[in-house]
């Protein structure tokens, strides 16, 4: 079976600081939750909410759904400790803010390896700022503890110093540049977030926006927007279907001996089949997740 990557069609952000936030992920339908240490808490919560989130991890509850804790940087007075803290808990990753070379990766991973993380614990890294976008290949190429950019298309607006657009021009490049170096490197990414929770149609246009760049899901900010971006990201019942019809046909092929087949007046190989398969295990992990989160 050809590996599937884990479901990241909705990341929702979620205020450390916030017991009811905490609490209420438990029963979202969010394929993944980034319980934030950073942007989301005031600086005299800060060790209070990192208690906060250890707790939350403790007790657990979530299901499969995949659990990120965004620290504060390592340039701030928190975000040392943030990291050996979390690196000790059951959380699925460690998102660093503002990352922009390899040096500040390796810095964390090194962090970790001391602190006693698992090797299943990844590091993921937002992507939001200039020179963060130039090293883009850099940063993915840093280390094999990398599962996935986080674009933070908000704060690399005002660092470009440019305008909000519902077509996103402004930040078209750089989420090129991140996409191509996380597709190089074989690592996932998710596209930033939408401000505008007044508009369904925008973000519903984002989404779709999103899917055709090449992203594997959105980061989000309010759990209303969940089934927009898992409707959006995930395969339809149609494509599975396709996918499930590939497959059959490729292997009753393989067992009369012949190398390809012509299913719908379309060529069928051994890629397409691998391509197929890779869907159906994306959809069986969906399922599996959905159903942990019921």
């Amino acid at each position: 079976m050809v590996a599937a990557p884990r479901p990241r069609r909705s990341v929702l952000y979620m205020p450390g600081s916030k017991a009811r936030a905490l609490e209420k992920g438990r029963s979202l339908m969010a394929d993944a939750l980034i319980f934030d240490l950073e942007d989301a808490v005031t600086d005299d919560k800060k060790i209070e909410a990192r208690q906060m989130v250890v707790e939350a991890l403790q007790e657990g509850g979530y299901g499969k759904r995949e659990i990120i804790v965004r620290v504060n940087g390592l340039d701030t007075e928190w975000g040392l400790e943030d990291i050996k803290v979390i690196s000790r808990t059951s959380a699925d990753a460690i998102l660093l803010p503002k990352v922009e070379n390899e040096r500040q990766v390796l810095n964390l991973v090194d962090l970790m390896n001391k602190s006693g993380a698992p090797e299943s614990m990844s590091v993921m890294c937002m992507m939001e700022t200039p020179l963060g976008m130039l090293n883009a290949k850099e940063i993915a190429a840093s280390s094999e503890r990398i599962s996935c950019f986080v674009m933070g298309t908000s704060d690399l607006v005002k660092d470009l110093q440019a305008r909000h657009t519902r077509e996103r021009l402004p930040v078209i490049t750089s989420l090129g540049l991140c996409l191509l170096a996380a597709r190089a490197y074989g690592i996932g990414i998710v596209d930033g977030v939408c401000l505008d929770l007044n508009n369904d149609d925008a973000f519903a246009e984002v989404c779709v926006q999103g899917l055709a760049l090449g992203f594997d899901g959105k980061t989000l900010i309010h759990p209303k927007t969940i089934s927009v971006a898992n409707n959006t990201f995930g395969p339809s019942k149609e494509a599975v279907e396709k996918a499930r019809s590939i497959v059959s046909a490729f292997e009753e092929a393989k067992k009369q001996g012949q190398g390809v087949v012509v299913l719908d007046g379309r060529l069928i190989e051994n890629l397409h089949a691998d391509e197929a398969r890779r869907l159906i295990a994306y959809s069986d992990a969906i399922i599996a997740l959905e159903q942990s989160a019921s």
